[in-house]
């Protein structure tokens, strides 16, 4: 008799253990599936913070993470920079990962003074750059066109330019991905900061940069 009921305790705990396991384990393929893919990540060429010039071909192999922004910036740059920051320590040390960092002020954000910003603001992955280009309209077009993420002039309180407060995840092979939401549709995008209530999406970033990791 004790045997029996010690079998129907055992069948009950391995039951209670594959209702919870089996969820867990959908769960994570179908994130794994619902990274949709988008458009290719155009051709670009940039100068980094130590003056190399860097191109696509940087990134080849690797999944990155993209940011507008510029270094005077005194509304939302701050925020990004520390939520990138979570990043960047969350994957240190991973040579198959990386950020780009693409300044939407070329004028004004020299190499030097990426380089110094770096510096005072703990960017220390060595393949998270600091990107300036040759001229306003290059990083507009990337920006607008490319990622369809907004960049453009902006009121004096916000430093003079606006541009998106979200992070494009890119896929070793240099293409957009990004996870759905509840309802299906796919975010594109991941908020880098609170948005009208909703909150960031760094957590989910990070879940969806491991999956293209393993890919």
């Amino acid at each position: 008799m004790n045997k029996k009921y010690s079998y129907i305790g055992i069948s009950f705990i391995i039951l209670l253990f594959g209702i919870y396991t089996v969820p867990k384990v959908v769960d994570r393929f179908s994130n794994s599936t619902d990274l949709v893919k988008f458009n290719k990540v155009p051709d670009f060429e940039f100068t980094n913070q130590e003056g190399k010039t860097i191109t696509n071909d940087f990134y080849e192999g690797k999944v990155y993470v993209v940011e507008f922004f510029f270094s005077t910036c005194p509304t939302i740059c701050p925020i990004m920079n520390q939520k990138m920051l979570t990043i960047q320590d969350e994957f240190f040390g991973n040579p198959n990962f990386g950020i780009a960092s693409i300044s939407i002020t070329p004028a004004i954000d020299t190499p030097e003074t990426l380089k110094e910003y770096a510096k005072n603001n703990g960017i220390t992955l060595k393949n998270w750059n600091l990107l300036t280009g040759k001229s306003e309209n290059i990083v507009y077009a990337l920006s607008n066109k490319g990622f369809k993420l907004y960049a453009g002039k902006g009121d004096e309180e916000h430093g003079g330019f606006e541009h998106s407060g979200l992070f494009a995840l890119v896929d070793k092979d240099g293409f957009i991905r990004s996870r759905k939401d509840e309802h299906g549709n796919p975010i594109m995008y991941y908020r880098a900061i609170e948005e009208q209530g909703f909150p960031d999406q760094i957590k989910e970033l990070k879940e969806d940069i491991k999956i293209l990791l393993n890919e």
